[in-house]
């Protein structure tokens, strides 16, 4: 395995971080976050310099996570996708996991669980995928439909994100959730759930659905944000709106509850579009 993977400890579970790929927003920062201050954009680019570049644009990595323990290995969000990705319109594709994978010494077929936190296209990229865009094993692409990325995985979704699809991206139905339900690997969620590698925590507001992953080990806990946070504005001030969100006032609610930990508390954020992959809240 690869040295160069970043990864974190929790007790006796790891969670990796899996790069997809890096690229500007597609909307001036300003307009993401209209309410902020001078002096707030000036924190947050101390806080994280990586995420503006010389031309003042707003920089995200796309990055998911794996979680592994001796319990299972869990895949957190599916990032950009491949060239012909839903995300394509707007994001940097191809993106690169299946190679991050390889590095970190996973094979997608040993995968047993993918949370999706959301269905918004830079975070489910990798989840269905047409043959085309990655043969199978024989190298038999001629088939060209469509089958998970993940094979033996179950993929988990809220069920309110699900009822949600028409609103957020009807086009998803086709190509990722009516597959995932014909292949039987669809499991839609209630609220928290418990996972073999930590456990499921909805954080609504971005979308109506969004969810987590919390990885707790006595008073060391990990979250893997999914879009509960995108900048570190929100680190640095969570009750900024972010102009992006279905429902700011849930999304704000989601993230002053996610970040508030008793003192003693260590807190680690395994975030996907911040220039590092893990810090500490």
């Amino acid at each position: 395995m690869s040295p160069s993977v970043p990864r974190l400890r929790i007790g006796s579970t790891e969670i990796i971080a899996l790069a997809d790929g890096e690229g500007p927003f597609f909307s001036p920062r300003a307009e993401a976050f209209p309410d902020a201050t001078a002096d707030q954009w000036a924190a947050a680019d101390r806080h994280d310099p990586g995420s503006v570049d010389a031309e003042g644009r707003w920089r995200l990595q796309f990055r998911a996570y794996a979680i592994r323990s001796d319990k299972g290995l869990t895949v957190v969000d599916a990032g950009i996708g491949p060239a012909d990705g839903p995300a394509r319109a707007w994001a940097p594709v191809p993106g690169v996991l299946p190679e991050s994978l390889a590095a970190a010494g996973i094979d997608p077929a040993e995968v047993d669980t993918v949370v999706l936190t959301h269905l918004h296209t830079d975070h489910v990229g990798w989840a269905v995928v047409s043959e085309a865009a990655v043969p199978s094993a024989d190298g038999d692409a001629s088939a060209g439909g469509l089958r998970p990325y993940f094979p033996n995985a179950a993929y988990l979704l809220q069920r309110a994100e699900f009822e949600a699809l028409d609103t957020l991206n009807p086009q998803l139905r086709e190509t990722l959730t009516d597959p995932l339900a014909a292949a039987g690997r669809l499991r839609l969620l209630d609220g928290d759930t418990p996972l073999r590698t930590g456990r499921v925590v909805a954080t609504p507001g971005h979308t109506p659905g969004h969810q987590s992953v919390l990885v707790a080990d006595g008073r060391e806990l990990a979250l893997v944000t999914g879009d509960l946070l995108v900048h570190a504005l929100q680190l640095l001030h969570p009750g900024l709106a972010y102009a992006h969100e279905a429902d700011p006032e849930t999304a704000r609610r989601s993230r002053e509850r996610m970040l508030a930990r008793e003192a003693a508390t260590t807190l680690h954020l395994a975030t996907p579009h911040l220039t590092e992959p893990f810090l500490q809240a």
